[in-house]
């Protein structure tokens, strides 16, 4: 199988890519589920932008001073600068957006933000912009998307990326132009396993919330694309920053996908309690301090859980900002216009990943990463609420950018010698090693929470104020660089 470019995900930064890529490449973008079964259709607060210059400087520090300064400077600003085009570029594939009366755009805050500067729809922001994008790209006539298939691997020779190995399924879908296509006429061979030739590849497949017990991601989101990135020496950056969000609703069953309470429900006023119903806590400090916070809480107290109360929200504000939360409240037995609900923190984001400059670029060549599974420096240590849609968005959009750049100055042309040497790499793959797909999924997950662990040996967790004046002190450092 031979495609201009493979694409590893339908969340966001994948079908942001294969949007913005030129119509007269072919894009083969495989998903490991089917095409809306990833945590970009489950973010709920919102999408932050830059309101005007006058918020940039705010905007900076917040997301700097919640990374607690780690974050790359240049990045962060590319990110916020970068906003507005993407916001339009939504708004333009029909994404909705909550509006005032007089029909400009109404912002909401979260934690860890200075001032209201994110747009949001209902509690389902990111089914909104998700679904709005799929929806644009199953319309393209170069993109061909395919269900139930995952990359098991990638063909790389030299540091250069040729492709990759795909598993497909009994189940494995197939479409393109809002077609139904058979597996010979997408150009597939069939047998489950098959080598796909790509000029480029783009990993975004994700984070790895399936490695934890507890966590708001999908489970099958195992973290393939760093134990690829693992076994083939490319870089990676920060692998042990892993967020946990502060408050998602607690179930005694532990199979169940933790559901999320939004940054936003603090934002517009919600307030957090112990077990006598006192209230502990600035709900708006960033989601690590007030991660620990609550886990202390619920220490002191002797509990597996705290208390969210929606009641300072008005109940017509809840059913018009927080349906989703409303009604997965009542299903659980709970009205939050009347009481509080059990809150508890959960595995939510990955802030580290593949390592990216910031094209988007690995440090493999033919390879890019965006979106949860790449690093490029823009969340630190911790990201800012409502950060991760926006930064997806933008560093997908200039991978696209630098894959056209890089195809004009001529810097991934071949000579008839590189050529041959490609065709008989890739014709040489053992896809024998790849039939045990249990062994491999299994020593995947072994690889990356291996990695995580030797990361987490030599670091410790941000816990206290004393923090807050070295990494001031930091900053003040770079800023004088």
């Amino acid at each position: 199988m031979k495609t201009d470019i493979l694409i590893a995900g339908s969340g966001c930064s994948g079908l942001y890519a294969a949007w913005n890529l030129p119509r007269e490449k072919q894009i083969l973008l495989i998903t490991k589920r089917d095409l809306e079964t990833n945590d970009s259709f489950l973010a709920q607060g919102g999408m932050c932008v830059l309101k005007s210059e006058e918020d940039f400087k705010s905007y900076y520090e917040d997301t700097m001073k919640a990374g607690h300064y780690e974050n790359d400077p240049v990045s962060v600003e590319l990110m916020i600068r970068s906003s507005q085009e993407v916001l339009q570029d939504l708004i333009g594939v029909g994404a909705e957006f909550a509006r005032k009366p007089d029909g400009t755009l109404d912002y909401t805050r979260e934690g860890g933000h200075s001032d209201k500067r994110i747009v949001y729809h209902e509690d389902v922001t990111g089914k909104e912009i998700t679904s709005h994008l799929l929806e644009a790209v199953k319309q393209l006539e170069n993109v061909t998307l395919v269900e139930y298939t995952k990359l098991i691997d990638i063909v790389e020779q030299d540091n250069t990326c040729y492709g990759g190995v795909i598993r497909k399924s009994r189940q494995t879908r197939i479409t393109r132009a809002g077609k139904t296509l058979t597996w010979a006429e997408a150009g597939f061979d069939e047998k489950m396993l098959e080598v796909v030739e790509a000029d480029v590849t783009i990993l975004a497949t994700g984070g790895i919330g399936g490695l934890y017990r507890h966590s708001t991601n999908y489970r099958h989101l195992t973290g393939d694309s760093l134990a690829i990135a693992i076994r083939h020496g490319i870089a990676l950056k920060d692998i042990n920053y892993v967020q946990i969000h502060p408050t998602t609703f607690y179930s005694e069953c532990e199979e169940d996908r933790s559901f999320l309470i939004s940054e936003s429900v603090r934002g517009e006023g919600a307030k957090l309690y112990d077990k006598h119903m006192n209230r502990f806590v600035n709900e708006l400090i960033p989601r690590d301090l007030l991660t620990a916070a609550i886990r202390e809480q619920m220490a002191k107290d002797g509990t597996v859980h705290v208390w969210e109360d929606m009641r300072p929200i008005s109940k017509e504000e809840q059913t018009k900002h927080f349906p989703n939360i409303v009604a997965h409240a009542a299903e659980q037995g709970y009205d939050t216009s009347k009481e509080c609900i059990p809150v508890v923190p959960a595995q939510h984001y990955f802030m580290g990943g593949i390592w990216v400059n910031h094209e988007s670029k690995t440090s493999m060549e033919r390879l890019y990463a965006v979106g949860e599974t790449a690093c490029n420096g823009v969340h630190g240590k911790n990201r800012l609420a409502s950060n991760s849609l926006l930064e997806s968005m933008v560093f997908a959009k200039r991978a696209a950018q630098d894959i056209v750049a890089d195809e004009k100055q001529g810097n991934d042309a071949e000579d008839e010698k590189q050529v041959a040497l490609r065709k008989n790499l890739l014709e040489g793959v053992d896809l024998q090693a790849y039939q045990d797909d249990s062994s491999i999924t299994e020593t995947y997950r072994r690889i990356v929470r291996e990695a995580i662990q030797k990361a987490d040996e030599s670091s410790s967790d941000f816990k206290d104020e004393e923090e807050y004046r070295r990494i001031q002190e930091r900053k003040q450092q770079i800023i004088a660089k």
